[in-house]
């Protein structure tokens, strides 16, 4: 389902001149994945704010990290406030799971782990390779984003809580030489 959310992310990413600049078929590649993820595993529709330059003061309570290499280079980060963390993590697993437990940091890194992989099946034209997850599980925490990377964050909201994927990402040099044009 595209809407208007879908469409304003990719105007920004578009229009934007600053160094935050991410593709706009990238970020919607992650949208899609997101969208997928409420819709199948989690049962709730997802709503898309406008995308934003990646603001280094924002804190979250729960972040599910993954890493990305290949023809792309960087992270994609799904940043919870508490609330949503654990009633994200009460609809997939379909328990009430301890916070500070395994199975809790298991079930948020399930969840970026299927964000990123979805990601990672549209990129037909890219080879992409997604790392293990990391979670982080701590009051006010920040994650600071790779060196380099273009960075944007995309608020989120849903029945079941807000949030945000932040996603700094770029071609690595050889996939950018590759796609160059050659002289003839």
């Amino acid at each position: 389902m595209k809407g208007p959310h879908h469409l304003e992310i990719a105007a920004y990413a578009l229009s934007s001149t600053n160094e935050d600049t991410v593709d706009a078929q990238l970020i919607n590649t992650f949208l899609e994945s997101v969208r997928t993820l409420f819709d199948a595993m989690l049962n709730t529709p997802v709503c898309f704010e406008p995308a934003k330059p990646r603001d280094r003061s924002e804190k979250c309570d729960v972040s599910g990290i993954i890493g990305l290499s290949g023809d792309l280079i960087g992270s994609v980060v799904l940043s919870l406030p508490m609330q949503s963390a654990t009633e994200m993590v009460l609809r997939f697993a379909h328990a009430r799971l301890d916070v500070h437990g395994e199975d809790f940091a298991d079930a948020i890194g399930e969840l970026a782990n299927m964000v990123a992989g979805g990601a990672k099946a549209r990129f037909t034209d890219r080879n992409v390779t997604i790392s293990c997850p990391s979670v982080v599980v701590a009051p006010g925490h920040h994650v600071e984003t790779p060196i380099g990377t273009a960075a944007i964050s995309i608020p989120c909201t849903s029945p079941i809580g807000v949030f945000s994927i932040l996603i700094a990402i770029q071609e690595s040099a050889g996939a950018a030489r590759a796609s160059a044009p050659t002289a003839a």
